[in-house]
């Protein structure tokens, strides 16, 4: 993962600099904080897959009251299409297997896979700004349509689920975008965690409140609520983003020539050339896809299915499913953001190289929890327990967002947008809940 392959060739570049000290090529002492235009990007992008995770989980959790196992009539009731009025307030349960539940909640990465490489190229040629708002738009007005996709049926909400998981495909290879325009390397793990920290936030809020929705005004309202405020964040989202630091109206002038000076040395754009051949050569570019296909394994099988096992196997009613399904994401967002500010501070100071620290916090990243998740089946009937090694194992897979989460942009700066788009989502888990 050492080598720096950001032009045609991979392995080209000095890889002995990348190994030595930090990726930044020319110090500049120019620092704002909280008031700098980049720190400002990072806390609109928080907001934004904040609701982006929100809009994803809400699924996750409502399943939990639109299937039989939820409701307190068993299965009495049931109407020729397979529902009944009895539960959440009139809101329609369905009578789906365990089998068929699994599908729908694994649906959404079908569609999901496809567009993360075609997200990161569109990216590339009409900007992240553009790519990131549209698909999350899109997130937002198809989710308003689940209620209505399940009412039709089963094989409609798949298809649903299908083309949601298209739409936000893109956003996440349009962010290291624009990033590779934003961050400078020195500050480039604190400012893309306190971002994705908003992924794991959004979870935590959105498994806490759509328990709270479903049981006070039922299911569908999660749905009409999260798209609602999804698609007026978009608005902010437009109005807020500008592109690269040359367009941003309010940008001081020290800071645009501090970002500008600390990103010349990775080059221009591509333009429409892709270095295919050099990319599929490359073993940094393996190790980053396999790694995070690994990692996204853990994380996204936890993201779908966690609520179902709260209710199944734990018993916890639908209130507790919630907070407790939300708790360990309090952890990893928390780690997100003090895995970013460590490995900035570790590589400022020069205690390891960019390689090192890529390297340690990817292995402890996926080792640890690893440990956590396998000890979960041996401890019994303790709830107690399980929460607790599920919250230990979410909060410790954080240290990959400076790992692997972020390594394609160091190997490949010219070119984030393709090589950020293909590891991690091309093969999800198709979760089963027998």
């Amino acid at each position: 993962m050492q080598r720096h392959a950001d032009s045609t060739q991979a392995g080209d570049g000095p890889e002995a600099e990348q190994d030595e000290g930090p990726l930044l090529a020319q110090q500049t002492s120019f620092r704002t904080g909280l008031c700098s235009a980049r720190c400002g990007l990072a806390l609109v992008l928080h907001v934004s897959l904040f609701m982006a995770y929100a809009l994803r989980v809400g699924l996750s959790i409502a399943i939990v009251a639109m299937t039989n196992s939820s409701s307190p009539h068993g299965s009495a009731g049931i109407t020729p299409n397979g529902s009944h009025r009895g539960f959440a307030r009139g809101a329609p349960v369905y009578n789906w297997s365990a089998e068929t539940q699994g599908i729908v909640l694994s649906s959404f990465f079908y569609g999901y896979g496809l567009t993360q490489a075609l997200g990161g190229y569109c990216s590339g040629r009409v900007g992240g700004k553009h790519v990131l708002g549209s698909g999350l738009l899109l997130t937002s007005v198809l989710t308003l349509l689940v209620p209505q996709a399940a009412d039709l049926g089963v094989s409609f909400l798949i298809g649903l689920q299908v083309l949601l998981g298209l739409a936000e495909g893109v956003i996440f290879p349009a962010q290291y975008t624009l990033w590779a325009k934003w961050a400078p390397p020195l500050e480039r793990s604190r400012l893309m965690n306190i971002a994705d920290a908003g992924c794991t936030f959004g979870t935590f809020c959105a498994l806490l409140v759509a328990g709270i929705i479903c049981q006070s005004l039922g299911w569908p309202f999660v749905f009409y609520i999260f798209g609602g405020v999804g698609c007026a964040w978009c608005l902010c989202w437009f109005l807020l983003v500008y592109e690269d630091p040359a367009h941003h109206p309010w940008i001081s002038a020290g800071e645009r020539e501090y970002i500008v000076l600390s990103l010349a040395h990775q080059g221009s754009s591509h333009g429409r050339s892709l270095p295919l051949v050099a990319m599929a050569k490359s073993l940094p570019l393996w190790a980053i896809a396999i790694a995070c296909f690994c990692t996204d394994w853990l994380f996204y099988m936890l993201l779908t299915s966690m609520p179902t096992f709260m209710s199944d196997v734990l018993h916890f009613d639908l209130t507790e499913n919630g907070l407790l399904s939300a708790l360990p994401y309090v952890g990893n967002g928390l780690g997100h953001i003090l895995a970013g500010l460590l490995a900035d501070f570790l590589l400022a100071r020069r205690v390891f190289g960019t390689a090192a620290v890529r390297k340690l916090f990817s292995a402890l990243g996926m080792l640890l929890p690893a440990v956590c998740l396998v000890a979960v089946p041996y401890i019994g009937c303790s709830s107690t327990a399980a929460v607790v090694l599920l919250t230990l194992a979410l909060t410790i897979i954080s240290m990959t967002g400076a790992g692997i989460n972020i390594n394609h942009i160091d190997i490949a700066p010219r070119i984030p947008r393709l090589a950020g788009g293909m590891p991690s989502s091309y093969l999800q888990p198709s979760t089963c809940l027998a």
